[in-house]
């Protein structure tokens, strides 16, 4: 068992992130603020969204499998009803880091995609936001770091 500040500076290591989940539209979801960071950060970052061919200027894939070359982490911002899909779709692939987003309210936490990751040995990362640690953190998401785990709602190990 990884704790949270290990597996978020692992998952952060990594050099290119697939965002399954973003919207079509800028500022229409919190994975599009995530991927916005993580290109603003220099990570080699994918937009998937099986509606769109586009988002934020860039290319945009159908699923995390048509990204060429692959990718070496997820970041899961979809419905949470999807994110069992996404989860599958990462450990058929041979993807080992996924990072399910949950802010202060809904987001895509869906405990049966964290069994089966954990199942198929993926590191999943079941709650927060990339935002809040590391190279991609500001102060918002530091402070909401903080709130978040002051209740418990991020846990310590993973």
């Amino acid at each position: 068992m990884a704790t949270m500040n290990e597996a978020t500076a692992d998952f952060l290591a990594q050099k290119r992130i697939a965002v399954a989940g973003v919207a079509r539209k800028s500022g229409e979801h919190g994975g599009n603020i995530v991927y916005q960071r993580l290109r603003e950060r220099g990570y080699q970052v994918f937009a998937v969204n099986p509606n769109a061919t586009e988002v934020e200027g860039d290319p945009c894939y159908p699923s995390v499998a048509a990204i060429p070359g692959g990718v070496d982490a997820v970041v899961i911002a979809t419905a949470p009803e999807v994110a069992e899909d996404v989860m599958a779709e990462c450990a058929a692939i041979g993807v080992r880091r996924v990072w399910i987003h949950q802010g202060p309210v809904a987001g895509s936490a869906n405990d049966k995609a964290v069994e089966l990751g954990q199942k198929w040995g993926i590191t999943v990362i079941p709650g927060g936001c990339p935002l809040m640690y590391g190279p991609t953190s500001d102060g918002l998401h530091r402070t909401m770091r903080w709130g978040l785990s002051l209740f418990g709602r991020i846990p310590k190990e993973i």
